[in-house]
């Protein structure tokens, strides 16, 4: 298997062939959103990951990763890297802090909110057996969160309808506060450590 080639875009270094590849979060491709927060997500238009997804979502306190849904036929993972979260979950609600893993098999409805004083950084990913086959339930929980839909749907553009698009790169401003959230990240690799900043691409 040949190297694949990185070249810069928009959003940022992204694989123009097929092939295997090592890049740094801080240069790798990330889409930002003010309602919804930023995410890395590796993969650009020239060549995408056929088989599974990755993604790294930084969210602020209240902001939803996307809109509460469950995939019908693919399985998702997940593990909060630092600060918090809140796990919206068939219908409960669960705090979540660094370190916490979440199994969603198929058919789980399920969306995350940032909580807490600083940003959360989630590591997420998923199976891409049919990326189509997901549905968006009426949730009253959901919409308390500014992440639900008022009427169920299986169409993406019609549940996303009332977000700002997302856009190519990531913001300068991360929203850290520095030492003031610093130990509330819990216990972090040394890779990760230090204000949360530290975290975050810069």
């Amino acid at each position: 298997m040949a190297e694949a080639r990185l070249e810069p875009t928009p959003a940022g270094r992204t694989s123009a062939t097929d092939g295997w590849f090592t890049v740094n979060v801080r240069d790798a491709a990330w889409v930002t959103n003010e309602a919804m927060g930023a995410d890395c997500i590796f993969e650009g238009e020239a060549v995408s990951f056929p088989r599974v997804g990755y993604t790294i979502c930084v969210l602020q306190p209240g902001q939803p990763s996307g809109m509460y849904h469950r995939e019908t036929a693919d399985q998702e993972d997940f593990l909060v890297l630092a600060g918090e979260c809140l796990l919206l979950i068939e219908g409960e609600e669960r705090p979540l802090r660094a370190w916490d893993f979440v199994h969603c098999p198929p058919g789980t409805d399920h969306i995350f909110v940032g909580a807490g004083e600083g940003p959360c950084i989630i590591f997420m990913t998923g199976s891409r057996i049919d990326r189509k086959a997901i549905v968006y339930p009426h949730n009253e929980l959901a919409l308390r969160h500014g992440a639900g839909v008022e009427t169920e749907t299986a169409a993406s553009r019609e549940a996303y309808a009332r977000m700002p698009p997302r856009q190519p790169g990531r913001r300068r401003s991360t929203g850290c506060r520095g030492r003031a959230t610093q130990g509330r990240l819990g216990v972090i690799p040394d890779s990760l450590s230090g204000p949360p900043c530290a975290t975050l691409p810069r």
